[in-house]
């Protein structure tokens, strides 16, 4: 595993050990037990889209594994300015030892990729957010014990969390639905895939997707880069609350995942956000060990 570009680039083993290695991290680091895995190694973070939890976890990750990180705004490279990628990713692979890049376009972060010389990770593209459903399965595993098995339900729009929560839970042996309105769906190759692995269902109806959910996941209604779109959102994803009468028809034991940050009233009420608040900020945690794990394996191979 040289890049975390998409979770479908991955095979369930390649995940699976990203999750052990991230479990064996998070133990050593409440143990206070060190672990300088990247010593003398250096972390450049590409930030196109701004962020709290991607820039503090990367940050903190590469210092808890005994690396440096560099904070890259978009202002501050000549990728800003109208330079070619293939330039920047060729430039880069010369000084850094791996780029996290936040950004828009997911080609952006294929053609780092495919121009430079050193491992890619993808921190969020309106295409797939891979980091975080690595921290959100490591969650869903360390409250239900496996993942094989279970039932996820995604309520909301079919944006880069959907894509990869349906990308993701599957190749983990998980079943996965679905509830967006109708031309808010998830990627449509994405959906012809899952849909041929018999574990898939998509519908316009949030009681129909959470019938006996394990876990209920939700994302915002509008989405970074979607700010002049909202008011309209609101009206169209009226009803795609996760809410009590909505956990009801879900397991009694269910869990809920929120990547954050959460509007409450609108994709989430109060009261199901604070009642399992534990799950969401063990999730938002999650982000630090599984990164770790991900650089770990992308800089260091299978040494």
């Amino acid at each position: 595993m040289k890049h975390l570009l998409k979770l479908s680039d991955l095979t369930e083993k390649e995940i699976l050990e990203i999750l052990n290695i991230a479990d064996q991290l998070k133990y050593e680091k409440k143990h206070g037990i060190e672990h300088h895995l990247l010593k003398g190694k250096t972390l450049g973070m590409i930030f196109e889209k701004s962020s709290t939890r991607t820039r503090v976890s990367f940050e903190v990750g590469m210092y808890d594994l005994g690396g440096n990180a560099l904070f890259l705004s978009s202002r501050d490279l000549q990728i800003g300015r109208g330079e070619p990628v293939q330039d920047t990713a060729r430039v880069l692979s010369r000084y850094l030892d791996a780029i996290m890049i936040r950004t828009y376009a997911q080609k952006e972060v294929e053609d780092l990729a495919k121009y430079g010389s050193i491992p890619i990770i993808n921190g969020l593209t309106d295409y797939c957010h891979p980091c975080q459903i690595l921290a959100d399965l490591m969650t869903i595993r360390e409250h239900k014990g496996k993942l094989q098995g279970l039932k996820l339900c995604y309520i909301g729009d079919g944006n880069n969390m959907a894509n990869s929560y349906i990308v993701g839970a599957i190749k983990m042996g998980m079943t996965v639905a679905v509830a967006s309105p109708n031309g808010y769906e998830p990627d449509a190759e994405i959906v012809k895939w899952a849909t041929k692995t018999g574990r898939f269902t998509l519908t316009t109806d949030i009681y129909e997707a959470a019938k006996d959910a394990d876990v209920l996941c939700t994302d915002v209604w509008a989405s970074m880069g979607q700010e002049g779109e909202a008011n309209e959102r609101k009206k169209v994803f009226e009803g795609y609350q996760v809410n009590s009468e909505l956990m009801k028809v879900a397991k009694p034991d269910a869990m809920v995942q929120h990547c954050l940050p959460a509007h409450r009233g609108e994709e989430i009420t109060e009261d199901v956000f604070e009642a399992h608040a534990n799950e969401i900020f063990d999730e938002a945690e999650n982000r630090l060990h599984a990164q770790k794990a991900v650089l770990v394996k992308c800089i260091l191979g299978d040494k």
